[in-house]
């Protein structure tokens, strides 16, 4: 996930959060301001409704209860819950907007409203199709009825209809509101965060363009963190650049100061072995001598080719593969016991430096005969603008653990046998260096037992111009 998507999706997130909590938050004090407003009524309409009761219970049958409340006064003439929940007190008046039904609280409320002498309490009058919500205010009162003062409770309730649309309406409304908010924001911050990445995206662009050799990045204008992160990663490359001039030089002088003495070194086993007489026992240290000293000697023009790997003058030409292969087979026939087939379309034409491929060709069949091969296959196939080379063998197989490593410098698969062959370690870090500066590629598979394929992809090129 890029870090453009993740800043966004936080920000989305963030914003939806942040949404989610305003509008639990704005719909609770819209539910407490309604129900504070209907409650706030309801007790006012039990106040005028005890006041008429103060006067005498014939001045409130007299006067009647508020049409367009719910209400109704009830005697209580049984404290008992249980039966009040199920029958409720003896109505004394009911207002008009009630008909015949009764205004019945559960037993729980009943029981609070005798306890404490008022109750709030929810109440469903059943009618066609949902029942109809009401909150009620309920207090106990005194009715003075023909003289006689009776226990009694007055209920008063409103239906609760209304709010709970007016809230649904809000929810409904802020839902769209924030949704489209949201989706204006998530567009706007993924333009914005596009906007403030960008430099940091044409720095990793200038920077995967960049060659084996580091080079400096044009410093952006301004003072902001992308051009304090340029200069600093300038001031890393031109440490990285003084270091690997100073290791080219390094192994450079070292691979030449190496050869002369290796050169002597070979040059006087070369002449004992020849012109004196020798022991078995000497004849056979000599071998040995001479065996480490070429060993030695190929290690360091390795070396120095290795060395050579950033700055090769590589001079690309249209070459046959056809004829590369052809010419290496003819090298390494007279030396090799067994068999060199080349297949290749004579079609088929790369863009490559001649020389360098031919080594890249030579250091895979050298490693196929070190591998004991009797067969050695060299094909070619044209994949359009790419050309693909395979050098196929039957020897000893590589095991699968060892194969992510063979192109690592000095990295052999077996040490003791390696160097007994004159191995040194650096051959296919040559060729994958080769490739690479011909803007091509390399891999291998291999099976123990079966054998190894070493294959790897160029550029494919058309033949020559005919010479005028």
């Amino acid at each position: 996930m890029t870090l453009r998507t993740r800043i966004t999706l936080l920000t989305a997130g963030l914003l939806l959060v942040a949404f989610l909590v305003l509008g639990f938050a704005l719909e609770g004090l819209l539910r407490n301001f309604l129900y504070g407003s209907l409650r706030a009524d309801l007790k006012e309409a039990a106040n005028q409704v005890v006041r008429l009761l103060n006067l005498g219970g014939q001045a409130l049958l007299e006067a009647g209860l508020p049409p367009s409340l719910y209400a109704e006064v009830q005697l209580l003439p049984e404290e008992d819950p249980a039966l009040l929940a199920r029958e409720g007190g003896i109505s004394l008046q009911k207002s008009p907007a009630l008909g015949s039904q009764r205004l019945l609280l559960q037993e729980a409320d009943y029981r609070t409203l005798l306890e404490r002498g008022e109750v709030w309490a929810k109440v469903e009058l059943p009618r066609e199709g949902r029942p109809l919500p009401l909150l009620v205010y309920a207090r106990r009162v005194e009715v003075n009825v023909a003289g006689s003062v009776w226990e009694g409770a007055l209920l008063v309730g409103r239906p609760t209809e209304d709010l709970e649309a007016t809230l649904s309406q809000f929810a409904r409304i802020y839902a769209g509101t924030a949704l489209f908010v949201l989706l204006l924001s998530l567009f706007l911050a993924r333009g914005l965060v596009a906007r403030a990445l960008e430099p940091l995206e044409w720095v990793a662009r200038r920077a995967e363009a960049m060659t084996e050799r580091p080079e400096p990045l044009p410093e952006p204008e301004g003072e902001d963190e992308v051009a304090s992160l340029v200069r600093a990663l300038n001031g890393m490359l031109s440490r990285m650049q003084k270091a690997f001039e100073a290791q080219t030089r390094f192994l450079q002088d070292a691979s030449h100061e190496l050869r002369t003495p290796i050169t002597a070194i070979l040059g006087h086993v070369g002449y004992l072995l020849r012109r004196t007489p020798l022991t078995e026992a000497q004849r056979e240290s000599l071998e040995i001598v001479k065996r480490e000293a070429e060993r030695m000697g190929k290690l360091v023009s390795d070396l120095l080719d290795l060395s050579q790997s950033g700055t090769w003058r590589i001079e690309p030409v249209p070459v046959r593969v056809l004829d590369l292969l052809e010419e290496v087979r003819e090298e390494f026939k007279r030396s090799f016991e067994g068999e060199i087939r080349v297949e290749a379309p004579p079609e088929v034409w790369v863009r490559g430096d001649p020389n360098r491929l031919h080594q890249v060709l030579a250091n895979l069949l050298a490693n196929a005969i070190k591998a004991k091969a009797k067969t050695i296959h060299l094909k070619a196939f044209g994949l359009g603008e790419r050309v693909l080379v395979r050098v196929e063998d039957d020897g000893e197989g590589i095991p699968k653990e060892h194969l992510p490593h063979l192109f690592e410098r000095f990295y052999r698969v077996d040490k003791a046998r390696d160097r007994e062959r004159g191995g040194s370690g650096l051959g296919l870090a040559i060729v994958k260096a080769i490739l690479e500066a011909h803007g091509g590629e390399v891999w291998v598979e291999s099976e123990v037992g079966k054998g190894t394929a070493f294959s790897f992809s160029l550029p494919a090129s058309g033949p020559p111009p005919p010479p005028p």
